[in-house]
């Protein structure tokens, strides 16, 4: 008998698709959780990015395994008693559509907590439910920009502001709607009722830049008003986005941004160190052989000492050039100094430390053949956690999956029919 995981006997119907909603899906199969994924007839968009399969893409599967998808057309009236019996066998409902669907379909939260109180229902959503951007549309990309994140994260391209991928709102939106549906349930356990969960692809957004977003209104709102106004002048102006960008202020001393907390170039490939302390400062410089006379300040205000680490960053590039990765990274490493080079992700399909601590999982496809993906994001003891296997083959569960939820033969053929749930295979090269 295999050990207890901490969703076992948990329901979950999942109404989502790209990112948020299906990987938190997917954490939840992780943990014993059965989940129903409901699908257009056409399928998830994301079976079509990337083909792996027929029916079936890399992208797909990163965030959907373990689920079984019930291909429904749900703004059909006549698809209202496959959802209404969903509702009744679920624990909890995963919620993302587009603004205003959700109440179109009858799937608005609060009513459906009104009509089965012991429901956990999990939305997101881009902007949050309130405010003047609730009913915009948003994806990462837009979140990133919106949210500040993109402009943080400090990436430039071309000139111009750059979001990276992955799509990292996206996916911490995802940690937080998982954390939210556990605390729900937490309390229903407790008080025996459901609840909302509400997350938004804009307050996750936020949450990554979270160092970056507190302020002293004594001590901070005279410099970032200053900011702002030397900022709209800019715009006025057309500047450049780089240009735009020196005008922000910068809470890191000149010292970390010039050598202490940044990537570096060696002999052979980037290496990236992290001196978050003063401690670590001084074993950087002692390793490199380097004087810092900032080392011995504390405060590093003013251009002189802009200027001064402009210099210095030349001096420790040259140094840091001139040896491969692997001999600065054992130096670093001897000294206690954070360090690591550069990956590329394909690079850690086959790395030795990914696969010591599991990070990786070989699956069997039904039709790829042995897949590896990664596991889940978070390690419980016993088992708690384990990677799903595969979903089925798109269609192949429809009759099972309404046998359960309590339609009969006849029943289930009059919806096919209609056109209301599909039960047909994908033909090769469909939803690719």
């Amino acid at each position: 008998m295999r050990d207890a995981k901490p969703f076992d006997g948990i329901r979950v119907a999942e109404f989502g698709q790209f990112i948020a909603v299906p990987f938190c899906g997917q954490i939840l199969a992780d943990g014993g959780a059965e989940v129903i994924k409901i699908e257009a007839p056409s399928g998830d968009p994301t079976r079509r990015f990337n083909p792996l399969a027929p029916g079936e893409s890399r992208i797909f599967l990163s965030r959907n395994r373990g689920k079984h998808s019930l291909p429904l057309r749900l703004s059909h009236p006549e698809a209202r008693p496959v959802t209404d019996q969903l509702l009744n066998w679920a624990d909890v409902v995963l919620i993302n559509f587009r603004p205003g669907l959700e109440k179109e379909l009858g799937l608005e939260p609060h009513q459906l907590l009104a009509a089965y109180p012991r429901l956990v229902v999990a939305s997101v959503t881009a902007f949050g439910k309130q405010g003047p951007d609730a009913g915009l549309a948003g994806m990462d990309i837009v979140l990133q920009a919106r949210s500040g994140l993109m402009a943080a994260n400090g990436r430039i391209l071309d000139g111009r502001p750059a979001s990276g991928d992955p799509v990292s709102a996206d996916y911490m939106c995802a940690m937080c709607l998982s954390f939210g549906v556990a605390s729900a349930l937490l309390r229903r356990e407790r008080t025996g009722r459901g609840g909302v969960v509400d997350v938004s692809l804009m307050q996750a957004a936020m949450t990554l830049a979270n160092n970056q977003l507190v302020r002293s209104e004594e001590q901070d709102r005279p410099v970032h008003d200053a900011a702002l106004k030397k900022l709209a002048a800019q715009r006025t102006a057309n500047a450049p986005y780089e240009e735009q960008a020196m005008a922000m202020p910068n809470s890191r001393f000149p010292s970390m941004t010039a050598i202490y907390f940044r990537t570096f170039e060696t002999a052979d490939r980037a290496i990236a160190v992290a001196c978050g302390s003063h401690s670590l400062r001084i074993k950087f410089a002692e390793v490199l052989s380097i004087e810092d006379r900032g080392l011995s300040e504390t405060t590093l205000q003013g251009p002189h000492w802009q200027d001064y680490y402009a210099a210095l960053k030349q001096k420790v590039e040259a140094i840091v050039r001139q040896d491969s990765a692997e001999i600065w990274i054992a130096r670093l490493n001897s000294a206690g100094v954070p360090v690591a080079a550069v990956h590329f992700p394909i690079e850690l399909f086959d790395d030795p430390h990914a696969h010591a601590n599991c990070m990786f999982h070989d699956m069997v496809h039904p039709t790829a053949g042995t897949v590896r993906v990664l596991g889940p994001p978070v390690e419980l003891d016993q088992d708690g956690f384990h990677p799903s296997e595969p979903t089925a083959i798109f269609g192949s569960e429809t009759d099972r999956i309404l046998q359960q939820l309590g339609f009969d033969e006849s029943t289930i053929e009059e919806l096919v029919e209609n056109g209301i749930v599909r039960r047909e295979l994908l033909p090769h090269g469909e939803g690719q």
